[in-house]
């Protein structure tokens, strides 16, 4: 918890090394087709032998029926509370792929999507576009010019954008776009705060503009969806407070960008988990002592509602998780971010599971599933509380008062 008021009189340097490894989307619930979760359904030899050594438990992201976006999730397991911090997910993807952004700039991610003939959501991340498509189509909406401002638009992985407006008088306090649900309209950008007036009309042109451009271009990706407009914060930094040397190895522009946020270093690597390990792996004994891995595939799976495909790709990350453990951290983390239960495809209010494997891990579980890390010894905690864990289990915390 960064903002525990003596955190500096306990934290303390060691040499033991943390591996924090997010597998995005990892909890879920029973699927009404199958009559389990997909940790329950799904053969995970390694996690389930991890489990019998490791401490289990659940963490809530936010607070208990709130649903939590990757962000604020993110920001609650390194112990910032996400609703005091909530960052935008514009300046998250922006930083993420280096885009340039300063101080005063608005930015805001986005999606292209498919509209119907009467303007209605079809697709809200049109089929998936590919990377080489949303580059083709960036470097479209590119020729846009508004009065006043510069606009530029960064292509970051497959249907995804940043836009970045720059300008004077520019506030972030903007409405989304997105409805997140299909077979609505898009929204109209509207101001949360009156200083954010002359941005919106900004955005309500640059989106006209976008829609009639992209209408007569060839493809089906014919319109866009803006969401998480944002501007640069001012972050407790993560490796001070804690009196670690992080790193951060995230294959997702996002989550490099918010690890840059708040002070982690990022290690570059290819754009699958086998090359995040690959990272860690050559990294490991650079001086570094904590290291944050993303694994991203099981939540784009339970986001599409396909349970066999979440199932599946929960037993990949739990065969290539041997890699890591091999390595012989100090403390092994593995949690999640938010659930992304198949049957609601979307992300959901679900606890969300967490195993802690250190020399004072409690094995108290056979699998590793909602049901076993519901009565393991970590208990139920809030996200942002984690950390404490963390650095108790590696040895890092000093006894607190006299």
């Amino acid at each position: 918890m960064i903002d525990f008021p003596y955190l500096s009189d306990v934290v303390r340097p060691t040499s033991s090394r943390i591996v924090m490894v997010v597998v995005d989307g990892l909890g879920g619930m029973p699927h009404p087709e199958y009559g389990k979760s997909e940790l329950e359904f799904a053969d995970l030899q390694t996690l389930d032998a991890l489990s019998a050594s490791s401490s289990l438990g659940l963490t809530t992201p936010v607070l208990p029926g709130i649903t939590p976006g990757s962000g604020p999730g993110h920001m609650a397991l390194f112990g910032y509370n996400p609703v005091k911090y909530l960052l935008g997910r514009g300046i998250l993807e922006g930083m993420g792929i280096g885009a340039d952004i300063c101080q005063g700039d608005v930015a805001a991610r986005g999606n292209f999507c498919v509209l119907g003939e009467q303007g209605n959501i079809l697709d809200r991340r049109a089929g998936r576009l590919d990377t080489e498509t949303c580059k083709a189509l960036c470097a479209e909406l590119n020729e846009i010019k508004i009065d006043g401002v510069d606009i530029k638009v960064y292509p970051v992985m497959d249907y995804r954008f940043v836009l970045v407006i720059k300008g004077q008088g520019l506030y972030p306090n903007v409405s989304e776009t997105d409805p997140q649900i299909e077979g609505v309209h898009p929204l109209v950008a509207q101001p949360l705060s009156s200083d954010a007036q002359s941005t919106v009309g900004i955005v309500k042109e640059f989106v006209c503009k976008a829609t009639e451009l992209l209408s007569s271009s060839e493809g089906e990706a014919n319109g866009i969806l803006l969401r998480g407009f944002s501007s640069l914060p001012t972050l407790p930094d993560f490796g001070r407070q804690y009196a670690l040397n992080p790193a951060a190895i995230a294959a997702y522009p996002m989550y490099k960008g918010l690890a840059g946020l708040i002070g982690m270093d990022v290690i570059q690597s290819e754009q699958t988990f086998e090359g995040e390990i690959d990272a860690l792996e050559a990294n490991f004994d650079d001086g570094h002592n904590f290291f944050f891995l993303h694994y991203k595939p099981a939540d784009s799976a339970g986001e599409d509602g396909d349970f066999i495909a979440k199932v599946r790709q929960l037993e990949n990350f739990s065969h290539q998780i041997n890699r890591v453990i091999e390595m012989e951290p100090d403390v092994l983390v593995i949690c999640g971010d938010h659930s992304t239960p198949s049957f609601t495809a979307s992300h959901s209010w679900h606890p969300v599971p967490v195993l802690i494997k250190s020399t004072y891990s409690e094995g108290t579980g056979t699998v590793f599933n909602e049901k076993t890390c519901r009565e393991g010894a970590l208990g139920t905690m809030q996200a942002e509380h984690l950390m404490l864990q963390v650095l108790a289990h590696a040895n890092k915390l000093k006894k607190f008062g006299p």
